[in-house]
Order: C-alpha cells, then structure tokens, then sequence
C-alpha cells in the first residue's frame, strides 16, 4: 500500500464527527454483506425450502444495523432474482401468475376427468387436488430440495402434454392404469433430471430454440380459442365473448402505457380484473358454484388405487422424455426473456427432476403430471418480474386455493374471454424469444435447415391430423397433435444426420477454386 493510500485512510478515521459511538457501532457491526443478492444467495441455494422461507428471519448481529443498509427500490427487487421485497408487497405480482395459468391449470382434468366419467365429486377432489401439487411444485423450483428443483421463477401446472393419451388410458384401462403410469413416468423424469448432463449434449441450443419457438406456436391457438369463449362454448365467438376479449387486452395495453414505475408490471393482472367486472354486468360470470360450499376442505391423498398397465407407463414414459425435453426449452427461454442470459445445468437438470418429482406425488393425489407452464414464462417476458419470493407467493395461494374451495371458486369462475384477451400478447412474445434463441444459435445453412424443417413438418403436421391415420395409435397419441413433441424429434434427427456447415458451402467453395485456377 503506498503512504498516499496511508495518509488518506488516516484522514477518514480522524474524521469522524462522534469517535466513541462510531467506534461502538463498529464493534457490534456484521461483515459487510455482498451487493448482489443473488451472489448473497448462492452459497446456500441448496441447503432446502424451509431455510428460504420469506418470514423467516435469518438474524446476525444488531438487527438495528440491518436498516442502515440501503434498500433498493421495488422494481429493481422484483427484476432481481433474489431481491430484497416485503412478501406482502410482493403478492399482487404473485397473484397475477396465478391468474394467468389458473384456467389452463384445471382444463386438463376437465378434459380427462370427463372422458372418465367420474361423478361431479371426484372431479371437484381432483380439481381441489390440481390446486395443491400445482402449489407444491412451484414452491420446489423456486426453492430446491437437494438438486431436485430449478431455482428459477417458474410456475407449475397440469401439463396438456398428456392429455390424448391420458383419455385413451381411462377409456380402456381406467382411472387407476392413469395414475400408476403417471407415478412411474414421474419417477422416469426425475432420473432423466438428475443425469440431464450425459445427454443434454445432443440437445444443442438450435434444437433448443426450435422447441421454444414450437411451444409458443402451440399455445397460439390456445390463446385464440379462449378469446373466443373456450373452446366447445356454445356462445364461441359470440360478440360478447369477442367484446370481452378486447376490452381485457385494451385495459391491459392501456395499464401499461400509461402508469409509471413497477406498477406497469401488474398490467395483467388490471386487465383481468376489469375484464371480470365488464363480464359481470355482461352476465358471463357463473355464481352457482359458490352455492353450498365448504369453508375449508382438506385435499385427498390416493383417492384412486393406482394399477400398473405395461402399455400405458410406455405411452407415458415416451411423453415424459418429449416433456423433459419441453422443460430444457421452458427453462431456456425463461432464463433468456427473464434473465437475460442462457441456464446453467444445474438449473436445467434441477427444472426436470423438479418436475419429475412433483408429478410422481401429483399422481398419488390422483391427477395428471406437471410441468411448467409457458403462460408464464410469457408473463415474465411482458412483466420482467422474476423475484422467487414474489412468484412464491403465487405458489402459495394455489396452496391456499386447495383448501379453501371458494377461492378455488373465485378464479375458476373467470370467464375464458377475459382470460384469452390478457394472455394472448404473452403467446406471441414466447414465439419472439424462440426467434431470438434461433438467432444466438446463429444463422447458419445447417441451422437455418433445422429450424425450417422441424417447424414446418411440426406445426404443419400436427394440424392435418389425418396425416399420422396409418401410424400405430400409441404413435398417434403422442404426435398427432403435439407440434412440439415432432418439431423436437425432426431437429433431433437432423442434427444427428446432416453434414456440417463446410458440405452446405461445398460448392461456393468449389466456384471460388475454380475461378482462382482460371486467374
């Protein structure tokens, strides 16, 4: 250290105005902690759930010193991953992704429950039960149990990946061959998690950014559908289902650009409260679900005997792989629109175990598998809101929701409509990031190839169903209409067999031998 460096740390400590309280506090004052949170956090990441909890206090030192830190603002604390935000503050935010994926959450089971032909009450059990692991999952990403969770803002729910094969099982197996290939299929996917880096090499990002893309393109039509009341609405594509649609995505466009600061990122959540209000006075609101209900009901652990079926844990452990897939896209493109950088493989590895696991219990409460939902890798995209405290709060309230059958009641009473014309931005924006992804990968002949070709064979395919009527019916079940399961597959194998970039260039090469021969 040189004497200049000396003379100025002596003139700093003979300045003090109060020594002896200066000194005081400094004798009782903790290390200084580091200004990135997230660099604060990481150390402990692993160490479970509980430790993480937000009212729990991880004292060290004067508590009274801790105020003297400065406090960064909200919005920076919401776009930071493990920024410092009350949990109160907090839960409007975590309220939105709830909002946003609460519908797409139940209309799997809807799906499924009825081509079961279960009675009303075990349907509303399974619902009730949805809720739960769907609340239990995010909680796991967002705080990892050993290596099995993310670390990431996602948000879990019952996957539509399974749907055409999940009613194919219960139409001929029944409900019980559903829940064993659920529970062994999600024990699959928990391995394939934990040893995600022996074969993620053959995923290599344009694989990636071809499976984002897709997933974004798939929930397109999901978005348009709701817009127009729900699909099999006999009032679909009414005008007050078309009305309502756009005045939900008006207010949502107009919260946005005319409010200031962090409140801007609650502009979904302004819209579908303002939609919800314009339905009521429509008269789109159904309120005899609110009749005869239960303060509190407890969900039901095993309410179906699970049998193991051969024929349903295969069609079910393929769907799994094409998920676990599905995940390393989700966790790409959130990781991209969130943080602005690609995830590490722990967070890719942890994001598919965690998914595994959760399904793997979601089955022992009778319901389908989960994943992460792309709704909200949307939201994200819109919002920036990334803070895992805040998305936990949203967890929590699904939590919440499964034992309070009104609040339960509340959200699955929010008309389609409302709910198609705040979402559907957030479709598009997921297709944007899939584009961006294709441009990091670069764009290349070889890739440019990949992406052209799984995209086209994958949405064109998929949507001629009668294209795959000469295919085996479990081949059917899981591509006919999946577009991202075939995309994958088709930029998987041309990954695998196309030459590299040198042969697509093989005769600009050759044209420019031959003219400098000719020279």
């Amino acid at each position: 250290m040189s004497t200049d460096q000396h003379d100025i740390q002596n003139d700093a400590k003979s300045s003090n105005i109060n020594p002896s309280h200066d000194e005081h506090m400094a004798a009782d004052r903790p290390a200084p902690a580091s200004s990135n949170p997230q660099a604060t956090s990481s150390s402990n990441h692993d160490s479970g759930f509980a430790s993480h909890l937000p009212w729990r206090k991880h004292s060290s030192g004067d508590s009274s010193d801790s105020s003297k830190q400065p406090k960064p603002s909200t919005e920076e604390a919401l776009t930071n991953l493990d920024g410092q935000i009350s949990f109160w503050r907090g839960i409007p935010f975590g309220l939105q992704h709830v909002m946003a994926m609460f519908v797409a959450n139940l209309a799997p089971i809807f799906l499924v429950t009825a081509a079961a032909h279960l009675t009303p009450a075990q349907s509303a059990m399974i619902i009730q039960n949805g809720l739960l692991v769907a609340g239990l999952g995010t909680c796991l990403q967002l705080y990892p149990l050993w290596r099995v969770g993310s670390r990431l803002p996602m948000v879990t729910g019952i996957s539509f990946t399974y749907v055409a094969a999940a009613t194919a099982i219960v139409g001929k197996q029944g409900y019980g061959a559903l829940v064993g290939a659920v529970i062994v299929g999600g024990l699959l996917e928990l391995i394939l998690g934990l040893t995600a880096q022996f074969w993620k090499k053959y995923v290599p990002p344009i694989v990636s950014a071809i499976v984002v893309t897709s997933i974004g393109f798939s929930l397109l039509s999901t978005g348009a559908s709701s817009f127009g009341g729900g699909a099999g609405a006999k009032d679909f594509g009414s005008w007050q289902n078309l009305t309502l649609g756009l005045i939900s995505l008006v207010a949502c466009l107009a919260f946005q650009l005319l409010m200031k600061g962090t409140v801007k990122q609650l502009s979904i959540l302004f819209g579908l409260v303002v939609g919800y209000i314009v339905a009521i006075f429509f008269g789109k609101v159904d309120f005899s679900g609110f009749q005869h209900l239960q303060v509190v009901s407890i969900p039901h652990f095993m309410p179906f005997a699970p049998t193991f079926d051969i024929g349903s844990i295969i069609s079910f452990a393929l769907l799994y792989v094409v998920s676990s897939v599905e995940v390393l896209g989700d966790t790409a493109a959130l990781s991209q629109v969130g943080l602005n950088r690609l995830p590490t493989d722990r967070e890719t590895s942890g994001a598919i175990a965690g998914d595994g696991l959760i399904s793997t219990i979601s089955g022992l409460f009778g319901c389908l598998p989960l994943t992460s939902f792309a709704q909200n890798i949307g939201l994200v995209a819109v919002t920036k809101v990334v803070n895992r405290k805040v998305i936990l709060s949203g967890g929590l309230i699904l939590i919440l929701a499964s034992f309070v059958p009104a609040v339960a009641q509340l959200f699955n009473s929010m008309p389609q409509a409302v709910l198609g014309g705040c979402t559907i931005m957030m479709f598009g924006n997921i297709i944007l990031s899939g584009f961006q992804m294709i441009a990091e990968a670069g764009f290349s002949q070889r890739n440019t190839t990949i992406a052209a070709l799984s995209l086209t064979i994958g949405i064109g395919f998929t949507q001629v169903g009668g294209i795959f009527a000469q295919f085996p019916q479990l081949f059917q079940s899981i591509f006919a209409t999946n577009c991202i399961a075939v995309s994958f597959v088709v930029a998987v194998i041309l990954n695998a067999v196309l030459p590299s970039e040198e042969h697509f260039l093989v005769n600009t090469h050759a044209g420019s031998e031959d003219k400098n021969t000719s020279e």
